[in-house]
C-alpha cells in the first residue's frame, strides 16, 4: 500500500441493493479533525429489475445524482458505482485507494475481528450461510463482484456478529442439548455489532472516559432493533441471537416470544414453516400490532386518538415494555451502568422512545430532561440531567466509519 493511500470504499450489499459509501482516513492537515472525511455515499437500489436506480451524492460539492435503468446485476451495479466515483475525480483505479471494507452480516464464531478476504475465508462465509440465508449470500456476491474489478486491492470483511464473540458461554448458549446445538452451531452471535462497537466508544468519549472504564447499554432502535450490554468496550450479552429475530419488539419482527407458538401454529393453524418464518419475521412487531412500522406514523395515530390511536399506543406500549425489561436486565447484568445510549433511526430521533423507555427508571439512577430530549441534533449528546447517577445520550450511529476503521487500521497495520 503506497503512503497516499489513505481512501477505503465501504459496500453494503443486500440482495437487490450496494449502498456506498468512500471515505477518505487521513485527518485533514492542521484542522484537528478526525479521519474518515466523507468524499462520496449512494446507493443502488432494484437491482434485477426492470428498471434499477442509482442515487450518488458527491461529499466535496456538486448536485446529488440520480439515474434510472435496467442493471441486471451486483457486477453491473459497481461498475455503475465505479463509473459515478470516476466522474467525480475518485475513481476505483486511483492509488489513494487503500481497501474496500464489507459489511458481512455473520461471521459465526469464526470471525471475530475484521479479517482480509481470500479464497479460503469467502468458503467459510459461504459455509456460514445456513445460518444466516438472507444476508450473507448478498455479501458474498458483492465480495465477488469487489475482488473481480480490483483483485489486486486488499478486501476486507467486517462482520456484524464479531463485536459480540466476547459474550462469555453462558450468555451465548441456549439451554438445549450441547451435541445438538453444536452439531448445527445453534447459539447466539448477536448483530448490529459494528453500530454497538462505535456507539459504545463514542458514549465513553462524550463521558470524558476511554471505553474500558465504562459500562454502557446501547439500544441500537431501527426498523431492526437490538440492546447489548456492554463493560469495558467488551460486549457481555445482547438481545438478538441465532437470528436477528430474538429480543426487542421491532418494525415487522416479533423479538422475543415462546417456542412453542411455532409448533402450536403449526399444529393448530396448519402453517407451514415458511408461512411461520414469514410471519415471524415480516409480518409482526409493530406492523403485526398496529398495521405500521413507522415510529412516526404510530406516534401521529396516538395523537390523533380514538380507536385507531388505541391500537396504535398498545402497540407502542407493548414496544416500550419489552425495552423497558432490557434496560433492567442490562443493568442487572452490568451490576453498574454508566451510561445508556440511544441510537439508530428510531433512537436518535424518536424523543417520545427516549422519554417512555427511561420513564420510572429513576431508582435505577436514570431519568430525562425533558427539554434536552426534545432537542433535535445531529451530535452526540446527553439527555439527562445533571443528577442522574447514570448519563442517558444520543449517539448517531456511524457503521460506515466504524467498517472504514477496522478496515484502513488492518490493512495499514
Amino acid at each position: 500500500m503506497t503512503a497516499n493511500a489513505t481512501r477505503v470504499l465501504v459496500l453494503n450489499s443486500g440482495s437487490s441493493s450496494v449502498k456506498y459509501q468512500l471515505l477518505d482516513m487521513r485527518p485533514a492537515p492542521d484542522s484537528g479533525s478526525a479521519a474518515g472525511a466523507r468524499l462520496a455515499t449512494g446507493l443502488v437500489e432494484r437491482i434485477g429489475e426492470e428498471t434499477s436506480r442509482l442515487v450518488h451524492t458527491p461529499s466535496a460539492g456538486g448536485d446529488r445524482r440520480v439515474a434510472e435503468g435496467a442493471i441486471p446485476d451486483h457486477e453491473a451495479a459497481l461498475k455503475a458505482v465505479a463509473a459515478e466515483l470516476a466522474a467525480d475525480g475518485l475513481g476505483l483505479d486511483s492509488p489513494e485507494l487503500a481497501a474496500i471494507g464489507h459489511r458481512v452480516v455473520h461471521g459465526g464464531m469464526e470471525f471475530t475481528a475484521p479479517t482480509v478476504i481470500d479464497d479460503a475465508v469467502l468458503k467459510e462465509i459461504e459455509r456460514l450461510v445456513p445460518v444466516a440465508p438472507l444476508h450473507n449470500p448478498a455479501n458474498i456476491t458483492g465480495i465477488r463482484t469487489a475482488r473481480a474489478l480490483r483483485p489486486d486491492l486488499p478486501q476486507v470483511a467486517v462482520f456484524d456478529t464479531a463485536f459480540h464473540t466476547t459474550m462469555p458461554e453462558y450468555a451465548a448458549r441456549y439451554a438445549i442439548d450441547v451435541a445438538t446445538a453444536d452439531a448445527h452451531r445453534i447459539r447466539r452471535y448477536g448483530f448490529h455489532g459494528t453500530s454497538h462497537a462505535y456507539v459504545s466508544r463514542k458514549a465513553a468519549e462524550l463521558l470524558g472516559k476511554a471505553p474500558e472504564d465504562v459500562n454502557v447499554i446501547v439500544l441500537h432502535l431501527g426498523n431492526g432493533a437490538s440492546a447489548s450490554a456492554v463493560r469495558g468496550g467488551r460486549c457481555v450479552d445482547t438481545s438478538m441471537g441465532l437470528t436477528p429475530l430474538e429480543g426487542l419488539v421491532m418494525g415487522t419482527r416479533s423479538g422475543d416470544i415462546d417456542p412453542a407458538v411455532t409448533f402450536h401454529l403449526e399444529r393448530v393453524a396448519g402453517m407451514s414453516t415458511d408461512e411461520i418464518d414469514e410471519l415471524l419475521n415480516k409480518k409482526s412487531g409493530l406492523l403485526g400490532l398496529c398495521g405500521d412500522n413507522d415510529m412516526r406514523e404510530i406516534r401521529r395515530r396516538i395523537d390523533a386518538g380514538g380507536e385507531d390511536g388505541a391500537r396504535a399506543a398498545l402497540a407502542f406500549d407493548i414496544y416500550i415494555h419489552r425495552l423497558k425489561k432490557y434496560i433492567g436486565a442490562y443493568t442487572a447484568v452490568l451490576g453498574k451502568v454508566d451510561a445508556v445510549a440511544f441510537t439508530a433511526g428510531v433512537g436518535e430521533n424518536a424523543a417520545p422512545v427516549r422519554a417512555a423507555a427511561i420513564a420510572g427508571l429513576e431508582e435505577l439512577g436514570m431519568a430525562v430532561d425533558a427539554s434536552l430530549n426534545a432537542v433535535r441534533s445531529g451530535e452526540a449528546r446527553l439527555i439527562s440531567p445533571e443528577y442522574a447517577r447514570v448519563a442517558v445520550a444520543v449517539v448517531p450511529t456511524d457503521e460506515e466509519l466504524e467498517i472504514a476503521q477496522q478496515t484502513y487500521a488492518l490493512v495499514n497495520a
